[in-house]
């Protein structure tokens, strides 16, 4: 006996479920991309705004690759369990948004009808920075068109991924798959769609065996899709929508609806997931598995402090940075979430141009210090290695991973021309820093520093250089 609609009724009183009817009315929104951080995010909104007896806001999810994802979702009718937990206690939740399920690799057809569906009012996605190809626009383009041939109302499609200028670019891949016959679909995709841009903050790391053994617990039942997350929340979302009503209820969940979504966008992606970044190379590089235990170690945890407040928060415009970057130091050592370092290390090729360039030209426009950064990018490049400090081998997960320990392994022997080679990457750090000379000299610096002496030993002499 698992968790499914026909043992929802048996779960303890202490675990919240959904109220509402699950079957009688068809998903409003179809979400491409059903992993984790979707499921403990976009999902529990909408969870709420169907429990407000608002029936629209059932989801048709996609996996974009994973059958066994998909098929154990539909197995359990599409629930699963969320613990949030934080300082203030620890809560189980079963969401109840999911209701429909595909995998776009194999049921391609299945996700267009969707799109096209007369019940959608929105796609939303979360398929990770190198998702962002020709077949997901060629997707949606699809579905679009057969919502205009058929006169059906214009739509809401919302990336909710960690791109600048989210909205911006995936309508721009959209546009980019039509053809010459495609002038009418593009009129009414300008007319009656909206592609707004926005930002979405919550910690959700991969499901781990601990994490399904404390759902068992809890439920009295396995769940093979439990998920553990923070209580922390944040979606922030552009004010440029299909149906301009939906703003004032997606509000009413919590969500913030604002012109602005530049000033959360770019402080989330270089406070958060930049210091993340920086965070999880060192972790992987010393052996430390999660977030939580390299936060906890105080040269690391004032690193990531002095990082957020001397070198990133100078060239943000989001005005409260001083109480996010707090909150994120409790954040990151929730000791509920098993963040894995290795995880969150992963597509680097595709992350850190969009976490650590801005910070540094900021501070080299200002003549300022950008040693921290510097000493980041040294830790990367010492991470392409391959190899931990007790010599444990781990894999680079990362669309580049080939050219990336190819370039790693000339440390052993050239390393200061391994520096230089990947300093030289245009597609990383953009068309300034690879040119200038203070930084290739600070970072190769500190990569020397790291070979000598490990990353432990030169994050304190970093710290001890700039206070």
């Amino acid at each position: 006996m698992t968790l499914s609609a026909a043992t929802l009724p048996t779960l303890p009183a202490d675990v919240h479920t959904p109220v509402y009817e699950r079957t009688h009315h068809a998903p409003g929104v179809v979400h491409l991309g059903l992993g984790a951080f979707h499921r403990a995010h976009q999902a529990m909104v909408f969870d709420q705004l169907l429990a407000g007896g608002d029936m629209r806001w059932g989801i048709h999810g996609v996996g974009m690759t994973r059958p066994d994802l998909v098929n154990q979702l539909r197995a359990q009718d599409g629930l699963y369990a969320v613990r949030v937990a934080d300082g203030q206690g620890v809560q189980w939740q079963v969401p109840g948004a999911l209701w429909r399920m595909n995998v776009a690799a194999t049921e391609r057809d299945a996700v267009v009808q969707a799109i096209a569906a007369p019940a959608t009012r929105w796609v939303t996605l979360t398929v990770t920075e190198k998702g962002y190809t020709p077949a997901l626009g060629q997707l949606l383009l699809d579905g679009l068109r057969l919502r205009q041939q058929a006169n059906l109302p214009g739509i809401t499609v919302a990336s909710c991924d960690n791109l600048q200028g989210n909205g911006h670019k995936l309508l721009a891949l959209v546009k980019a798959a039509a053809s010459a016959q495609d002038g009418a679909v593009l009129l009414w995709l300008d007319t009656h769609c909206a592609f707004p841009c926005s930002m979405v903050d919550r910690i959700v790391p991969a499901a781990t065996p601990e994490v399904l053994a404390a759902a068992q617990e809890a439920l009295g039942m396995p769940d093979h899709c439990a998920l553990s997350t923070e209580g922390f929340w944040e979606w922030v979302i552009e004010d440029r929508l299909a149906d301009p009503q939906d703003a004032a209820l997606l509000q009413s969940a919590g969500v913030r609806v604002t012109r602005d979504v530049h000033s959360y966008e770019e402080a989330k992606l270089r406070l958060l997931n930049g210091s993340h970044t920086a965070m999880a190379l060192m972790g992987a590089i010393t052996g430390r598995p999660f977030i939580a235990s390299c936060i906890g170690v105080p040269h690391i945890r004032a690193f990531v402090h002095r990082l957020m407040g001397q070198e990133v928060a100078p060239h943000l415009s989001r005005s409260d940075w001083a109480d996010y970057r707090d909150a994120l130091i409790q954040r990151f050592g929730n000791p509920y979430l098993k963040h894995s370092v290795h995880q969150i290390a992963t597509d680097n090729s595709q992350k850190i141009p969009q976490r650590w360039p801005p910070s540094v030209l900021g501070q080299i426009a200002q003549g300022a210090s950008f040693e921290l950064h510097a000493l980041a990018a040294a830790v990367f490049v010492r991470y392409t290695l391959g190899v931990d400090e007790q010599g444990q081998a781990y894999p680079l997960n990362d669309p580049q991973a080939e050219r990336l320990m190819a370039l790693g392994a000339a440390q052993r022997t050239e390393p200061e021309a391994c520096v230089r080679a990947l300093l030289a990457r245009e597609d990383l750090w953009g068309r300034a820093l690879p040119q200038h000379a203070t930084w290739i000299a600070r970072v190769t610096h500190w990569h020397q520093q790291v070979l000598l002496h490990g990353v432990d030993a030169v994050v304190q002499q970093g710290l001890a250089q700039e206070a």
